[in-house]
């Protein structure tokens, strides 16, 4: 019979196993934990939203000529024949439940979420073609006080994760309506005049994505845009208002941040905030947390009118930068040695987790096997039960550190390893 080969995991992908080696799933869980324990002190309830959606549904917010759209996106028909896609990133998702699901009665709603995300491209340091992010939206709320909101929630994020050193606080304004319309006809006349130094990208995202040319990484375009008009020249009154209040709110809260002019945001439905967390730790993609305001996104997909803000996270990324935290162990290992050890060895330690202690229990090999299973775990204590202790109506209790061991009556053991 011919040897059935195993598929290899899809390029791009990952198996994560607690306790393995490098024990990325550990610090991957720690990240995962501390922003569900922080998003509580906020007030951001958790919220689901499907893993596929209507193929229009990133279409219409992440815009037909973007890259994600065109090559990235994991899109296939289903057996209706439906166009059908992975979720690339959230905030579609999300904005496209606020308006099918009648969430607006809830504005303004804070919510938050984190899970799987997928896009075609080539896996590098941090990125891959399955990654999860972390996210965190208000939506029904135009103040610039949730934009504060949200900037201290991932700077004590970002703290509280231990990251927070080396990672700078990028932050712009892309102003209200009339100065983003403003500015960017002030930019396409710059770059129409030095269309022949760009390169050939940022000659295509002329035509349909201009603010792109500024955060452009090919060298012959730096000159051209680090020449370009900045917005604040044409930034409304109310605008500037705006910007003032979110970053005093900043200040107030004791947020440090960076002005980056050259920080934008591509698509028109995005408004006045964009920010971004940076660390020179990754490499070239140093962009560890990143979002902004998005004023026309509900608007653009069928809903009402609604400001929102929001950003996201990669939890991989994060992970990569975080220390090692430690790895959950048993309290409690019990050492069976015959069956009817075992069988009264299952029923301790049913009490023993019920009663919320962490413990597990070592199933094959000879007493000397298992305890150097049990010394391995790293737990503190083991419970060996034979058929002598079996008579006695006793269990040895051994200090794994110490080696010290005593005699403990098996109807008083819980309270005694509860006290240990």
């Amino acid at each position: 019979m011919a040897k059935i080969e195993t598929p290899r995991p899809v390029r791009g992908t990952q198996d994560m196993l607690g306790g393995t080696t490098e024990a990325f799933q550990e610090r991957f869980a720690h990240v995962v934990a501390t922003f569900d324990r922080v998003r509580k002190l906020y007030g951001f309830q958790r919220v689901e939203v499907p893993v596929f959606e209507s193929t229009a549904v990133f279409a219409r917010s992440l815009g037909e000529s973007t890259d994600v759209v065109s090559k990235e996106m994991y899109t296939f028909e289903d057996r209706g024949g439906d166009s059908i896609t992975l979720r690339p990133e959230f905030t579609a998702g999300i904005s496209r439940a606020y308006i099918t699901e009648g969430w607006q009665q809830f504005a303004p709603l804070k919510v938050a979420t984190h899970g799987p995300l997928f896009r075609y491209e080539r896996p590098q340091k941090g990125r891959f073609r399955q990654f999860h992010q972390l996210d965190a939206e208000i939506l029904g709320a135009g103040e610039p006080g949730a934009d504060v909101e949200l900037l201290v929630l991932a700077d004590q994020l970002l703290k509280e994760l231990g990251v927070a050193d080396g990672v700078t606080l990028n932050l712009n304004t892309l102003g209200d309506g009339p100065s983003r319309d403003a500015w960017r006809a002030a930019l396409i006349a710059h770059f129409e005049a030095h269309r022949d130094q760009l390169s050939e990208d940022s000659v295509e995202r002329l035509a349909k994505n201009p603010l792109r040319i500024l955060d452009s990484k090919d060298p012959r375009d730096r000159p051209v845009a680090d020449s370009a008009p900045d917005i604040d020249a044409y930034l409304t009154d109310e605008a500037r208002s705006f910007f003032e209040k979110v970053t005093s709110g900043l200040d107030a809260a004791g947020v440090a941040w960076e002005r980056n002019a050259r920080l934008v945001r591509g698509l028109d439905y995005y408004r006045h905030t964009a920010f971004e967390f940076i660390t020179d730790r990754l490499g070239a993609q140093g962009t560890v947390l990143g979002g902004g305001r998005y004023d026309g996104l509900i608007e653009n997909l069928g809903g009402p009118s609604t400001p929102a803000v929001g950003w996201a996270a990669g939890i991989e990324r994060l992970a990569m930068l975080i220390d090692q935290p430690a790895i959950d162990k048993p309290a409690v290992v019990l050492i069976p040695m015959g069956e009817a050890a075992e069988m009264k060895a299952t029923g301790i330690i049913a009490d023993l987790r019920r009663a919320g202690i962490a413990c597990d229990m070592g199933y094959r090999g000879n007493m000397k096997k298992r305890m150097q299973r049990a010394n391995a775990s790293g737990a503190a204590w083991a419970i060996i039960l034979g058929d002598d202790e079996l008579v006695r109506g006793e269990a040895a209790v051994r200090n794994l550190g110490t080696g010290e061991q005593q005699a403990v009556a098996l109807d008083a053991l819980i309270a005694t390893v509860t006290a240990l």
